[in-house]
């Protein structure tokens, strides 16, 4: 009983003492400030509304003034400052303070050690120590810290989020990365912000990016033309050839919406603003087995999806077009990331666009018969995103995001006809791609998370033709609509050993419409599919090994047909310096572009995209595997690869032949094979880099004769050099260059030009694709000056020149009939661009 009474008494004084320290009394500010001014006779310099919500302990007395100010600049995030004995000044401006935080793992609540900490834009960072803390002193209240971990996600706080006046460190958990296992294998490659993962896929990212010879600005369409196996025989991004494939093959994915177009001006500028664009993820082979399509290559775009509380933006202007992006917060758990580009070549013609658009409109309607007629013709184009992003809470956030992009071409002649009568001609074309997408994602324990997709893709590309010889008005349409919505669901077993399963599901229709006005003529053909997908994965980690197997099933509804579709991607490690990597898949695509000579669309755009049958236009298929050796010592990179490759279903009307089976329906496929080496060694201030590709590739049809041809992009050699130099900590260059072989053309037969062909009179052509072009050569060259135009406003001025050596190369050539003599066949002949110059000024904030 006695033992009772004091554990009682005990407990009610412990109750009492914790008690009196938890209910220390806080005062307002605002009479903290009144009774301070009588008790040193000073005044204080303040807004009404910046002291209004703040309360604190009231300073010692017998604190002196400078140690009552300092006292007042520990427990507020106000900046209180003794001008003299007087006057004291009560600002939020230019203040600085102390922040600290303890960083933990979200599966065992762990504390993270050597977690890194960094201030944003004043370049300071730090490291957690051994009990997972960080502590930073003078601090602008303004400043954005991100906390990082390898195998994390990132997080961002304001800094007086992370201020405490009674010095308590705010905790904070990272969540775990689901694709921690794809770490990156190179950190520079190339140049600063390209990087290499472990599965031997090529990553930009844009905030790093230095530069590249002949580029203004971090665009992944063009950065990629510098790695092996990789070509572009019409030097455009609307036709990049990977391994031998065509552009249509590449599947390309903007924040998971497949996107149908790629390029401005024709294929010579990307569609897609890299200021937002956070990461560029491009694979050649060893895909993940939750993409399909693309039987060539993958590139994944991925905007920011981080909630970072701080308002930022930038703007830049260069010789064809203007833009602007902003990131904007609306509260601490939604924000909006918007941006927009639009050319200015109809206010101001640089010589950069008339470059281009030399280029672009060659061998077209465009410039037909300009010496005779007089000709305007007025183009731009524009782009713009935005994303909302709504983090619900630490385990769920919501996406939602938006995408277009648009070229419009008005052109008009006035032709003087026999009659010395003028006729008006005026045409024009519109080329769109819109997108729409969102996203869920849920961590529901530490072990297990998900993904939830879906968006709408639609491609619209119109034309109207009015040709005054013929008193013809020539409408074409082609539209594609897609929607697709996926679930990847995503199972970590431990630190080493990750699973995927998912499901997936697309319906695609397309529309192609011509319309002849006289005589009346009308064709609209309409196609819709729908596809169902199971995939699954396993990705290994562990020491030295590094492996992902999947497997993918497809269901095609329309034609009740499955495909099996397995895929694998090892990279084992001998040593410290050698490693083996091995890949392979298997891929399908149920949509391709053919390419049409006589409805084309003014000559300017000669594809349209097509759904497949299964018929006279099969599924593609592709069998792909790679093998290659890699060393890496002292920031030197060397890989070697060996591939074969095998694309099947493809069709001659999708591989735009010049030559005898131009106008032919067959199906058949392709077979490239070859050998990849790069070599690349980096150090602080450069980067210098050789890569040689050597492949061989044919065709294959049994319908016609000869049965096997060369590709019309067999190049049997290719080499790219470069070399990337700091000359100053804000000044940076890029000089580098390409040779390959020309690509093959057909010629017609010497002697005998033309054929008839019941009342067409055709050229006679002689062995397909069994000449070359001359070599090609390019050299280009990049320089980058970064500067402050104030504390918080960076800006960069950019210059860029393609072909500096002016180098006068063919990119195509093919033969017509003569219009004033049939049995003579004329040589067109298409160049690449001229010496190009251009230049950007950009400004962040």
């Amino acid at each position: 009983m006695v033992l009772n009474k004091w554990l009682i008494s005990l407990l009610l004084c412990i109750g009492s003492i914790c008690y009196g320290q938890n209910t220390t009394k806080k005062t307002p500010l605002s009479e903290v400030i009144i009774s301070l001014e009588k008790q040193f006779n000073i005044k204080f310099s303040y807004a009404v509304e910046d002291v209004a919500n703040t309360a604190i302990e009231q300073p010692n007395t017998s604190f002196t003034l400078q140690e009552t100010i300092d006292y007042l600049n520990s427990k507020t995030l106000l900046n209180f400052k003794a001008l003299d004995n007087r006057y004291v000044t009560v600002s939020v401006l230019n203040k600085t303070i102390s922040v600290c935080g303890i960083v933990f793992s979200d599966e065992k609540k762990s504390r993270l050690v050597g977690a890194s900490v960094l201030v944003n834009n004043i370049g300071r960072s730090t490291i957690t120590d051994k009990n997972g803390t960080f502590n930073l002193q003078n601090i602008p209240i303004t400043a954005t810290l991100t906390v990082s971990y390898l195998g994390f996600e990132s997080r961002q706080f304001s800094a007086n989020e992370l201020f405490s006046a009674q010095n308590n460190c705010k905790e904070i958990v990272l969540s775990t990365k689901n694709e921690e296992l794809n770490q990156v294998l190179i950190n520079v490659y190339l140049t600063p912000g390209l990087q290499k993962y472990l599965d031997g896929s090529t990553v930009l990212n844009t905030k790093k990016f230095g530069i590249l010879p002949g580029l203004i600005e971090p665009d992944i369409l063009q950065s990629v033309q510098a790695l092996p196996g990789v070509e572009s025989t019409n030097e455009s991004i609307a036709n990049i050839n990977v391994r031998g494939g065509t552009n249509d093959q590449n599947l390309v994915l903007w924040d998971n919406i497949k996107m149908y177009h790629s390029g401005h001006f024709f294929g010579l500028i990307s569609a897609y603003n890299p200021n937002l664009t956070n990461k560029v993820i491009v694979s050649k082979n060893g895909t993940s087995a939750e993409y399909s399509d693309g039987v060539s290559s993958s590139i994944n775009m991925y905007t920011k999806d981080l909630v970072t509380n701080a308002f930022s933006g930038g703007a830049g202007i260069n010789s064809i077009s203007a833009d602007a992006f902003l990131e904007i917060p609306i509260t601490k758990k939604i924000e909006l990331h918007i941006s927009g580009r639009r050319s200015i070549t109809d206010l101001f013609k640089s010589p950069t666009y008339t470059k281009y658009f030399d280029r672009s409109f060659q061998d077209t309607e465009i410039n037909a018969d300009s010496d005779q007629n007089n000709t305007s013709s007025d183009f731009y184009f524009y782009d713009y995103t935005a994303k909302l992003l709504f983090d619900l809470n630490e385990k769920h956030q919501f996406r939602a995001n938006i995408i277009g992009i648009n070229n419009a071409l008005d052109y008009s002649e006035s032709r003087i006809t026999n009659s010395n009568e003028t006729q008006p001609k005026t045409s024009n074309l519109s080329q769109k791609n819109m997108g729409y997408g969102g996203s869920w994602k849920a961590q529901w324990n530490p072990k297990l998370s998900s993904n939830f997709i879906t968006y709408f893709s639609r491609y619209n590309i119109d034309a109207t033709d009015y040709r005054v010889e013929t008193d013809q008005r020539l409408t074409e349409a082609n539209e594609v609509m897609e929607t697709g919505a996926k679930l990847n669901t995503y199972y970590k077993t431990n630190d080493n050993l990750n699973f995927l399963f998912g499901y997936q599901f697309n319906e695609t229709g397309m529309l192609n419409q011509t319309t002849v006005s006289a005589p009346f003529y009308s064709s609209t053909k309409k196609d819709v599919l729908l596809n169902h997908a199971l995939f699954s994965e396993i990705e290994y980690n562990k020491n030295n090994t590094y492996l992902r197997v999947g497997l993918r099933l497809n269901y095609f509804q329309k034609f009740e047909k499955f495909l099996v579709e397995p895929r694998i991607n090892i990279r084992q490690k001998l040593s410290d310096q050698f490693a083996l990597k091995l890949e392979g898949e298997f891929k399908n695509q149920s949509t391709t572009q053919i390419v049409d000579f006589e409805d084309d669309f003014l000559g300017v755009e000669k594809r349209r995209w097509v759904l497949v049958n299964d018929k006279d236009i099969p599924i593609a298929t592709s069998k792909q595997g790679s093998f290659g050796v890699e060393f890496n010592q002292n920031k030197l990179n060397v890989e070697a690869t060996g591939f074969y490759k095998i694309v099947d279903g493809i069709t001659a009307s999708n591989q735009g032949f010049y030559n005898s089976f131009q106008f032919t329906n067959a199906n058949g496929s392709y077979t490239a094979k070859g050998f990849e080496f790069l070599a690349n060694k980096t150090a602080r201030q450069y980067s210098v880099w050789v890569s040689y590709t050597f492949s061989t590739n044919d065709y294959e049809f049994d319908t016609f004769t000869p049965s096997t041809f060369p590709n019309n992009v067999d190049i049997r050699h290719s080499v790219s050099l470069g070399f990337y130099y700091d000359i100053l900590k804000n000044l940076k260059i890029a000089v580098g260059g390409v040779w390959r072989n020309g690509q093959p053309y057909t010629k017609p037969i010497e002697g005998n030009e033309t054929v008839q062909n019941g009342n067409n009179t055709m050229v006679n052509y002689d062995c397909p694709n069994h000449e070359n072009l001359d070599d090609f050569m390019r050299l280009d060259a990049s320089l980058n000056y970064n500067f402050n135009l104030s504390q918080s406003i960076k800006a960069s001025f950019t210059a860029g020149v393609i072909n500096a050596t002016n180098q006068d190369n063919l990119i195509n050539r093919y033969y017509k009939v003569n219009p004033n003599d049939s049995n003579d066949a004329i040589q067109v002949d298409n160049k690449s661009l001229g010496l190009t110059p251009n230049i950007s000024f950009r400004v962040n904030f």
